[in-house]
């Protein structure tokens, strides 16, 4: 079946991201409590440290000016004095975690991300990383990332960071339109993407990734056409292929420009299949939804062998059942059980200080939620997903899948009685097709927009 209007029509809707099931709107407030927190991060640890290790997601909020069509949570400063205290706060918390564990964690995964990691300085992201691996082991197939501005990354930030262990970036870059930059307020040249990029590979970074956004403000056809050339110029490792979120009625910074800037869904979507016939002339594999690699790259290999992974940080090429978000509204993952902190930085710094865990809401999740949340991830990470009734006893997956048949008859999924496969139609519709799943969406149907439009 073709990609048509219709079916473009159809299922522009407002749909969750899945980098979580239940998705947060949906978590149960009532399921949770910092005590239960404790007991099933300890649990996780106890299960997987010996043998996976463990992530550290670490955010660090700070941005010295606002990307209006960021929605992430940051603070705006010039001043670089917040540094320290931040990065001490950090550290301990990351001490809290630690006594609770009663061995050294391995750490397979860190991942650097905000606001704008590199507003930090090189001496002051090496005091963060030290501590983190002060009283810790490393894994021998760990991975270290970190998020860039091209604007103000160095090559002292890269050669810090390489020193410690770090092999792959991202660079946000968005656009390279002048006009989009400009009403996006997020203005970087090609020659500082080019020097950036080119200073991380000299050094040895083995992976750089570009973000790229499509349905920003003032965003044309040309415009998208010629950022991609642009980029091909570079041949990055990685491309995430971004939909814009717009999402003004919780970042107000959106407010800036209107619907009426927007291209509508019809354009939108003809700007992601043009990036996407593109990226794979250039080579590029599509991988999971909004991503694209080189042959070369880990995350097409983990894709081929089956271990691709998701979850708060993205698509990575190595699964951790536990996921320890540091810093201010950070989120954290230990399979069976969420919790996120505090989204305020004093009120962030005062709790850690005060020795306790900064989280503020979370969640725990039910044997149904957990078998749902498996075949959600499945359809993410490899496109297809299977099922037992006799095992897995869960009349909402039955109804999910009874909500499925829509979407097999347009074409997007292929499924029998026990297994269920995305087309190559149904890729472009990957959030589409989770929701169809979400047992919990579909119980409580939000009055008003929560997410973002799919496509």
């Amino acid at each position: 079946m073709q990609l048509t209007e219709k079916l473009i029509d159809k299922y522009h809707v407002a749909a969750p991201r899945y980098t979580s099931y239940p998705t947060v709107p949906y978590w149960d407030a009532d399921s949770f409590n910092a005590e239960d927190w404790k007991e099933s991060v300890k649990l996780s640890f106890r299960e997987s440290n010996a043998t996976d290790g463990i992530s550290l997601y670490v955010h660090l909020p700070y941005c010295e000016s606002l990307c209006t069509y960021c929605g992430c949570n940051t603070r705006i400063t010039k001043n670089h004095t917040v540094e320290q205290p931040y990065i001490q706060t950090v550290l301990k918390e990351w001490a809290i975690y630690r006594d609770m564990f009663q061995e050294k964690p391995v750490i397979r995964e860190i991942h650097l991300g905000g606001g704008t990691p590199t507003f930090f300085s090189p001496e002051n992201l090496d005091m963060l990383i030290n501590g983190l691996l002060a009283e810790a082991l490393v894994h021998p197939e760990a991975e270290f990332s970190f998020e860039a501005h091209p604007g103000n990354t160095s090559e002292a930030h890269l050669q810090a960071l390489y020193n410690l262990g770090f092999k792959r970036l991202s660079l946000g870059i968005q656009d390279f339109d002048p006009k989009v930059q400009f009403i996006i307020n997020r203005i970087q040249t090609f020659e500082q993407v080019k020097t950036v990029t080119e200073q991380a590979r000299q050094i040895g970074y083995t992976s750089v990734n570009f973000d790229l956004i499509y349905g920003l403000p003032l965003q044309t056809m040309e415009g998208m056409v010629d950022t991609i050339r642009m980029v091909s110029e570079l041949m990055p490792d990685r491309i995430a292929f971004y939909s814009y979120a717009h999402v003004p009625w919780i970042k107000p910074g959106q407010r800036h420009f209107t619907e009426k800037d927007l291209p509508d869904a019809y354009a939108k979507r003809n700007l992601y299949e043009t990036g996407r016939r593109l990226f794979t002339a250039l080579g590029y594999k599509e991988i999971g939804m909004d991503h694209f690699a080189l042959p070369t790259d880990s995350l097409y290999q983990a894709e081929l062998n089956g271990t691709l992974h998701r979850n708060f940080m993205g698509y990575t090429h190595q699964y951790t059942q536990l996921m320890i978000g540091l810093g201010v509204s950070s989120i954290s993952d230990t399979w069976y059980a969420f919790a996120q902190n505090v989204k305020k930085v004093e009120e962030y710094i005062e709790i850690v200080n005060q020795g306790e865990l900064p989280v503020f809401k979370g969640h725990v999740l039910t044997e149904e939620d957990l078998i749902i949340r498996k075949h959600i991830l499945n359809i993410m990470c490899k496109g297809e997903t299977h099922w037992n009734h006799h095992l897995q006893p869960c009349l909402s997956l039955c109804d999910g899948l009874d909500r499925m048949e829509a979407l097999a008859d347009d074409g997007l999924v292929e499924l029998n009685s026990w297994q269920l496969t995305v087309t190559p139609l149904g890729k472009r519709f990957l959030r589409n097709i989770c929701m169809a799943l979400d047992a919990r969406l579909w119980v409580d149907k939000p009055a008003t927009q929560l997410f973002s439009m799919a496509g």
